[in-house]
């Protein structure tokens, strides 16, 4: 049993790791950029996925002048472009710093001038510039507050954007009048380009109202100057505004593409793949739940001579906070997954963030098999109760569950898989 809860384990594993790499920038970029502008060329961007991006922007075309920025400890050697690291989920001082001076980097370019921007997630909250009158401070209770209440991205980002100096299509009007290129790397449910980041540069279609309606339905209470700016100083720039038109975007790197990647894989290799959608959002214990109640639904539709099922999903899962523990989405969906399981034989669970980091903790996501449960009883761990505090990363690292992979330098959004075996 041991041997083949490896086996089972060491599959899921290189599933996730063909995820990451076909969307490696390396691997991607290089096919998206033209010939080298004979005038200025100037490369800024922002994600977790940036720095590696400008390492692949400066493979094909040599060093180059810009600026990127990227969250601590993803940051890649380049050559001309300057890479600056900050806070995330969370925004610092260092972003606000670096953000403000990519400002002021593109602040009276020319026609004659190419701007190459290269965005993925996690961008939004690198990119900080809060809008006049408001403070980091603000931004950050704003996002603390959106983080705790369970809010999906696009919500989320639709507050950022009426916060901020530099999205909903800002960056891009600030570039104005030289020509624009965005590379993205989506890690948004829908490969929106205005959503994937806060959407820079892109033009942005939701109101000031919009985003003081999702406050209310969160319900979120914020101090009056907050509300206030929303409603008074909000710059977002429409689609249709003039400094947008000559500006180009393209998606290099998609949910869609990993998950298609992990299932060519899996078929190879004699695997009966049913991909259950690349855009799946919800709460994660709920995801969890209902993708276990499936699979074991089809484990007891399956004779011994029929192949493996294998489930595949991305996507967005999100948590409302309950408890204090230490948790992410994905190890949250893991964990409601192996409680109505329930050690049942020959079903395996895994979920990762594609970047490596699920929720705030250095944890990419979870492993559940067959003995997950019956190891937590070993070690006195009750997996209810540690999904009720959100303490799934607790509840794994005691029954060594955990994948840990370090910085991936992309982002595609979460890989979730389950592995269903006939039962003998």
């Amino acid at each position: 049993m041991t041997d083949l809860i490896t086996a089972a384990r060491t599959f899921l594993e290189g599933l996730f790791a063909e995820a990451v790499a076909v969307a490696d920038p390396m691997r991607v970029v290089a096919a998206h950029l033209p010939a080298r502008p004979e005038g200025r060329l100037v490369i800024i961007g922002a994600g977790k996925a940036s720095a590696r991006m400008a390492e692949a922007v400066e493979a094909h075309y040599g060093p180059c002048d810009g600026l990127v920025i990227t969250r601590y400890g993803y940051e890649r050697p380049t050559q001309g472009i300057e890479i600056a690291q900050a806070s995330h989920p969370v925004p610092d001082t260092a972003g606000v710093t670096a953000t403000r001076k990519m400002i002021d980097l593109v602040t009276g370019l020319t026609p004659d001038d190419f701007v190459i921007a290269l965005i993925s997630g996690g961008g939004s909250a690198l990119l900080c510039a809060p809008s006049d009158g408001l403070t980091l401070d603000d931004k950050m209770e704003v996002n603390r507050a959106l983080l705790a209440s369970g809010a999906p991205i696009d919500e989320m980002n639709i507050v950022r954007k009426h916060l901020s100096l530099i999205k909903g299509g800002q960056l891009a009007a600030a570039c104005h009048p030289a020509q624009q290129l965005t590379l993205l790397i989506s890690d948004v449910p829908g490969d929106d380009p205005c959503q994937i980041a806060s959407g820079p540069t892109v033009g942005e279609e939701s109101t000031a109202q919009d985003a003081l309606a999702i406050l209310d339905q969160r319900g979120i209470s914020l101090p009056s100057h907050i509300r206030n700016s929303i409603a008074e100083a909000s710059s977002v720039v429409p689609p249709n505004d003039p400094r947008l038109s000559h500006a180009d975007t393209r998606i290099i790197a998609a949910p869609s593409h990993s998950i298609a990647a992990a299932a060519k894989l899996a078929k190879t290799a004699g695997y009966d793949v049913r991909n259950l959608g690349d855009a799946i959002e919800g709460e994660a214990r709920d995801l969890g739940a209902q993708q276990a109640a499936l699979a074991l639904s089809l484990q007891a539709e399956l004779k011994p001579s029929d192949k493996p099922i294998l489930l595949l999903s991305g996507g967005e899962c999100t948590v409302t906070r309950r408890g204090d523990g230490i948790g992410g989405p994905n190890a949250e969906f893991v964990l409601s997954a192996a409680i109505v399981l329930n050690r049942q034989q020959s079903i395996h669970v895994l979920a990762c963030d594609t970047d490596g980091v699920d929720g705030a903790a250095e944890i990419a996501g979870a492993y559940a098999g067959p003995e997950t449960l019956s190891l937590a009883l070993q070690v006195d761990r009750d997996p209810v109760a540690a999904l009720s505090e959100n303490d799934a990363h607790s509840f794994f690292a005691s029954v060594r569950g955990q994948i840990v992979t370090g910085p991936t330098l992309t982002n595609v959004n979460d890989f979730r898989a389950i592995l269903i075996l006939p039962l003998s």
